[in-house]
C-alpha cells in the first residue's frame, strides 16, 4: 500500500526557504541540509513531511497543487496570519475567493501559494 512520504515544494533559495519553513512549522532537518535539498520533519516527532528542492522555475500565480495550513479559529487564524508574515510570508490578493471563505492565501519567500485555514466551528 502506497502512502504519502513528503510534500516538495520547489525554491529557488534552499537554506531561506527551509529557514521560514522551519520557523513557520515547527520543524527541523532530517538529515545535515545542502544547498539544493532538504527534507523538514516535525521537531515534536511524527507529521508531514516537508521537502524543499532547488527549482529556477517561477511559482505559479494559480498552483494545482499547495498547502493547507489549520488554525484553531479565526482569532487563531489571524494571530498565525500575522506570525507567518512576520516570519517573511506576504499576503496574496487571491482573485478567487468565495464568499464565505475560512481561508487566507499566503505567499511563501519564494512566492509558493499556501493557505491559512479557519478550522473553528460554522
Amino acid at each position: 500500500m502506497l502512502r504519502i512520504g513528503s510534500v516538495v515544494l520547489g525554491v529557488s533559495d534552499v537554506p531561506r526557504a527551509a529557514a521560514f519553513w522551519m520557523e513557520a512549522l515547527g520543524y527541523v532537518p532530517r538529515e545535515e541540509m545542502e544547498n539544493d535539498w532538504v527534507v523538514l520533519v516535525p521537531a515534536e516527532g511524527a507529521g508531514v513531511q516537508l521537502s524543499l528542492g532547488f527549482s529556477e522555475t517561477p511559482a505559479q500565480e494559480h498552483p494545482r497543487i499547495h498547502l493547507d495550513l489549520y488554525a484553531g479559529d479565526s482569532a487563531d487564524q489571524t494571530a498565525e496570519v500575522e506570525r507567518l508574515v512576520s516570519l517573511g510570508a506576504r499576503r496574496v490578493d487571491w482573485d478567487l475567493y468565495p464568499d464565505d471563505a475560512d481561508f487566507l492565501v499566503l505567499a511563501d519567500p519564494d512566492g509558493n501559494r499556501f493557505c491559512v485555514i479557519d478550522t473553528g466551528p460554522g
